[in-house]
């Protein structure tokens, strides 16, 4: 009979052959740093996609239209995980957008190479899709926007106060192309307008296209909420307090009614139950 000892466990072990013996030990080495990089690397990558689909997308900032609130070459960050739990743009976010009906067709575009490609798509670079813009909302579904003379702009009577407005310009332009209108926003859609108001070609300017101007809330990306970089230029994008002054929320005037309604309904419910016990 070959020699065996039992072990602390109670197990017989060959001697010289057990997981705990240098032998063992010596089996069970470790795969080279170099060996396992590939596999590190993948898994970067792949989490890097996941969350620039679902959780956060890098931005570059390309032309003057938002100054002095983004400055051409800033990196933005942009929310895109809200928008699946039924998030909407609302009225002073600034957003990024899909081109809703050729915007961009007489700006010139970049060719990033395959390797600037290859990294935007991952979310390791800031998007190179220059199909893309970035505004700021004035008004959402139900809203009447108005620009008259040089301004203010108006959201449903209620002049706004924008100190975000690039120094020098006014907040209406005084030509007729676009700078005065009067329009009230459809279901789904918002309207948008950037912060250089005499240097940007946002809604106003496309009156004459499918949407009439105005940007379906599905071509929406998601809000901008910080500066990234360069990091002198590092801030957040908070709504300005002057989108929540008073009365200019439409969907207040429903609010009585609709709270009224919410708590009517569980009432009879639990009445009518009551009664069924009771019978």
């Amino acid at each position: 009979m070959g020699n065996s000892t039992v072990g602390a466990g109670g197990g017989p072990q060959t001697d010289g052959e057990g997981p705990n013996s240098p032998r063992g030990r010596r089996t069970g080495k470790q795969r080279s740093f170099w060996k396992e990089l590939p596999i590190l690397i993948g898994v970067a990558l792949v989490l890097a996609l996941l969350i620039k689909t679902f959780l956060v997308q890098a931005f570059s900032i390309p032309s003057d239209s938002m100054q002095n609130t983004l400055q051409p070459g800033d990196r933005v960050l942009v929310d895109k995980l809200t928008p699946w739990f039924g998030s909407k743009p609302e009225r002073g976010e600034v957003v990024v957008f899909h081109d809703p009906a050729n915007w961009l067709q007489d700006e010139p575009t970049s060719n990033p190479n395959v390797i600037q490609r290859a990294l935007s798509f991952v979310g390791l670079m800031p998007s190179a899709n220059e199909h893309d813009l970035i505004k700021r909302v004035i008004g959402v579904a139900g809203d009447t926007v108005e620009c008259r003379g040089t301004g203010p702009v108006r959201v449903n009577g209620k002049a706004l106060t924008e100190p975000f407005v690039f120094p020098g310009n006014t907040s209406c332009s005084v030509d007729q192309q676009g700078g005065q209108f009067k329009v009230k926003v459809p279901p789904g859609k918002i309207w948008v307008m950037g912060d250089h108001r005499q240097d940007s070609a946002d809604s106003r300017y496309h009156s004459l296209d499918k949407n009439q101007g105005f940007v379906p809330v599905d071509k929406a990306v998601g809000r901008a909420f910080v500066i990234a970089w360069p990091v002198t230029r590092w801030a957040t994008l908070p709504v300005p307090n002057t989108f929540d002054q008073p009365g200019i929320n439409t969907a207040a005037a429903f609010a009585p009614d609709t709270l009224g309604l919410a708590g009517v309904v569980p009432v009879a419910l639990w009445r009518r139950r009551a009664r069924k016990g009771a019978a």
